[in-house]
């Protein structure tokens, strides 16, 4: 299935502006906040979590022509002429045929469940019925930046700040203290103290139209509850999401050894971070070695294998070490070595050695010898927006607000009693399928090249100054760099956000288009027959259209949520597989060679995750002020260092003309 996993909130998905709304800057002055709350809570919102959450819009399920229309625009130019003569031919058959039919079921399916969207179920079943391995098909990372104080990257001091921030935020949310996800098109009038005065008295019936009236746009966060005591269990043919917000305990990686302690004591406090600290730092100083056969392995194996073999460890007598690893509150692995140079960090986020992750926990917060820290995250059950807002919180409270400092005398406890290490009953059928499982994994993770550039010749701040939108541009580099590289366009793929409407997941931008066709190959196959207006104006059309496009997928007009949705429907109505989806173009559009994804963000230094097809790149790629940074993998069918010299070829190409200058060819 190529429409997975790239699902990092995009800033190009219109949703460029969000932010919490309006964090207060002095949370402890807040009236009815005391100060012994500031320690449990990240803050106090006025205006609680869910406030919006009845009242979101639904998902619009777009009209079956405009989805055609869109398909085929996506298709043209994959297609030479007769080609496209024949898929158009095929889709408008569809449209006027079995789509039809299968639509108006879908719509009318759709006004039975008002309470979710159209594409949350099959999307969700997308996601776990896949019997891949989660490791590189799915889960992506997301690197924090460094403590702007560097004492404050020590390992202990920093995984102990982390996790009380953690925890914060886990209490902030359940008490729905939490400030609500919120898209602000004109904050001057939405993101001020008179606003959310005003709202929280808004029913939340009636809330989301209130702040439509001021330009802002309340963003689903049902996602949310998932972040916590969740974990993806393996089973046959479909796996199921486990969650128990019951369980008080933190779940410790290190050098394939399991730990786990109480994070949150017998009142719900969260527990001293002075205590937090010694049990960290017991971990820390254990000398065991790794065990023989790391249980770690298991979770990244093909999920039919991991469900045989899972059931194998319950029936030999781990029922009760499995059920700490499922509902503790998250999974922090303790990394014993430091981080070379960006392309080390992206492999040892993206997927590491194995045996220090817990691969189908909701998300793993790792931390590496040097202080270094990520978010892997598990992504059936959510999208980047939830995994970002996380991020964002735990890193502006942990650098401002720690908990503990370098020079913190962690407490005089107990940890030996306080801190349990598991250990599994394995027989030899669960040792051979640890084995084999490290075969796999070494094997796969060998294939895999990562590699980083950074264009420092300008950003988005020179983009924006040329009025042309700096998303287009990084997009409209590599389709010219492939272009460069193997001589052909290809089916790209961007995410994009759809948490503007309830239960939204995301949709597809499609940047291969008409418009950056003519203009790459204007670029790359003969620029000296074009002026620099000739190829300016090229730029500003892609520009143009590719603004559209992410207007039109950010609020779910896109196209290839609901053609997924229709095939979804026949599918499970027995009906056969209409010839649209039997078309070499629909299965050639959806093998996404260019697997594309981008996110900024303060607290974020880089995000990664694998391609998605076997001949393709996974490109993450963010846009700042005066860079661009892009980090990208790929398999041996294709050569990810070249792939980069020729996006950062293509970038001074593009900047050369912005600037009026001529290019050479």
């Amino acid at each position: 299935m190529a429409t997975r996993r790239l699902l990092l909130l995009s800033p190009a998905s219109g949703l460029r502006g969000t932010k919490a709304l309006g964090t207060p800057a002095v949370p402890g002055l807040r009236r009815g906040y005391s100060s012994a709350d500031s320690s449990q809570y990240l803050h106090r919102s006025i205006v609680p979590t869910m406030h919006f959450q009845k009242s979101l819009p639904r998902l619009p399920i777009p009209r079956l022509e405009d989805t055609v229309r869109r398909y085929l625009n996506a298709q043209k130019p994959l297609l030479d002429d007769d080609q496209f003569r024949k898929t158009e031919e095929l889709a408008c058959s569809f449209e006027h045929g079995i789509g039809r039919e299968l639509h108006e079921q879908l719509v009318a399916q759709d006004k039975q469940n008002k309470r979710t969207s159209y594409i949350s179920g099959p999307w969700f079943d997308m996601y776990l019925s896949s019997r891949e391995s989660v490791v590189l098909n799915f889960n992506p990372f997301m690197s924090f930046n460094p403590d702007p104080k560097t004492e404050y990257n020590d390992q202990l001091t920093r995984a102990t700040n982390m996790t009380v921030s953690a925890m914060r935020f886990l209490k902030t949310l359940r008490a729905g203290y939490l400030e609500p996800e919120v898209f602000h098109l004109n904050p001057v009038k939405s993101d001020t103290q008179t606003f959310r005065r005003l709202i929280r008295f808004v029913p939340s019936s009636l809330s989301w139209f209130g702040a439509y009236m001021v330009n802002a746009y309340p963003l689903d966060m049902s996602q949310y509850f998932r972040l916590f005591n969740s974990t993806r269990l393996p089973k046959l043919s479909q796996d199921e999401l486990f969650t128990d917000e019951k369980a008080k305990h933190l779940l410790v990686l290190r050098n394939g050894n399991f730990y786990v302690f109480d994070v949150i004591d017998r009142d719900g406090n969260i527990v001293k971070p002075s205590e937090i600290q010694a049990h960290l730092k017991y971990i820390l100083s254990d000398n065991s070695a790794a065990p023989a056969f790391p249980l770690a392995y298991l979770p990244s194996e093909n999920r039919d294998i991991w469900a045989l073999l899972r059931q194998k460890l319950l029936d030999n007598g781990n029922e009760e070490v499995l059920q700490k690893v499922d509902s503790a509150v998250f999974c922090l692995c303790l990394d014993d070595f430091p981080i070379k140079d960006l392309v080390h960090l992206s492999h040892t986020m993206l997927h590491g050695d194995g045996i220090n992750r817990w691969y189908d926990k909701s998300f793993n917060l790792i931390l590496t010898k040097d202080g270094n820290a990520a978010v892997h995250f598990e992504h059936s059950w959510g999208d980047g927006v939830a995994v970002l807002r996380f991020q964002n919180e735990v890193f502006k409270d942990s650098t401002q607000k720690p908990a503990v400092t370098p020079q913190s005398q962690p407490a005089a406890v107990d940890s030996s009693s306080a801190v349990q290490k598991l250990s599994f009953k394995l027989n030899d059928a669960l040792k051979a399928g640890i084995t084999k499982a490290k075969q796999n994994f070494d094997a796969t993770m060998d294939t895999l090249t990562l590699d980083f550039i950074q264009f420092k010749k300008g950003g988005k701040e020179f983009l924006k100054q040329k009025k042309v939108s700096p998303d287009a541009v990084a997009q409209l580099s590599f389709q010219m760099a492939f272009l460069r590289q193997y001589g052909q366009t290809v089916a790209t793929y961007e995410s994009c956000s759809t948490a503007a409407f309830k239960h939204g997941r995301t949709e597809t931008i499609r940047p291969a288009s008409i418009y950056t066709k003519k203009c790459t190959e204007a670029f790359v196959r003969q620029p000296s027959k074009h002026t620099t207006e000739e190829l300016q104006q090229m730029i500003a059309e892609c520009s143009k259209y590719h603004g559209q496009l992410t207007k039109e997928a950010a609020m779910g007009q896109g196209f290839d949520r609901h053609l997924f949705s229709l095939r979804y429907l026949a599918a499970s109505k027995g009906i056969p597989l209409p010839d649209v989806y039997q078309d070499q173009a629909y299965a050639q559009l959806n093998h996404n060679i260019l697997s594309t994804s981008t996110l900024s963000s303060p607290a974020v230094n880089m995000g990664g995750f694998a391609p998605v097809v076997p001949d393709g790149f996974g490109v993450a790629y963010g846009v700042h002020d005066d860079w661009i940074g892009c980090n990208t993998s790929s398999y041996p069918a294709r050569n990810v260092h070249e792939f980069l010299q020729c996006v950062h070829k293509s970038l001074e190409d593009i900047f050369h003309v912005l600037e009026g200058k001529h290019i050479n060819s």
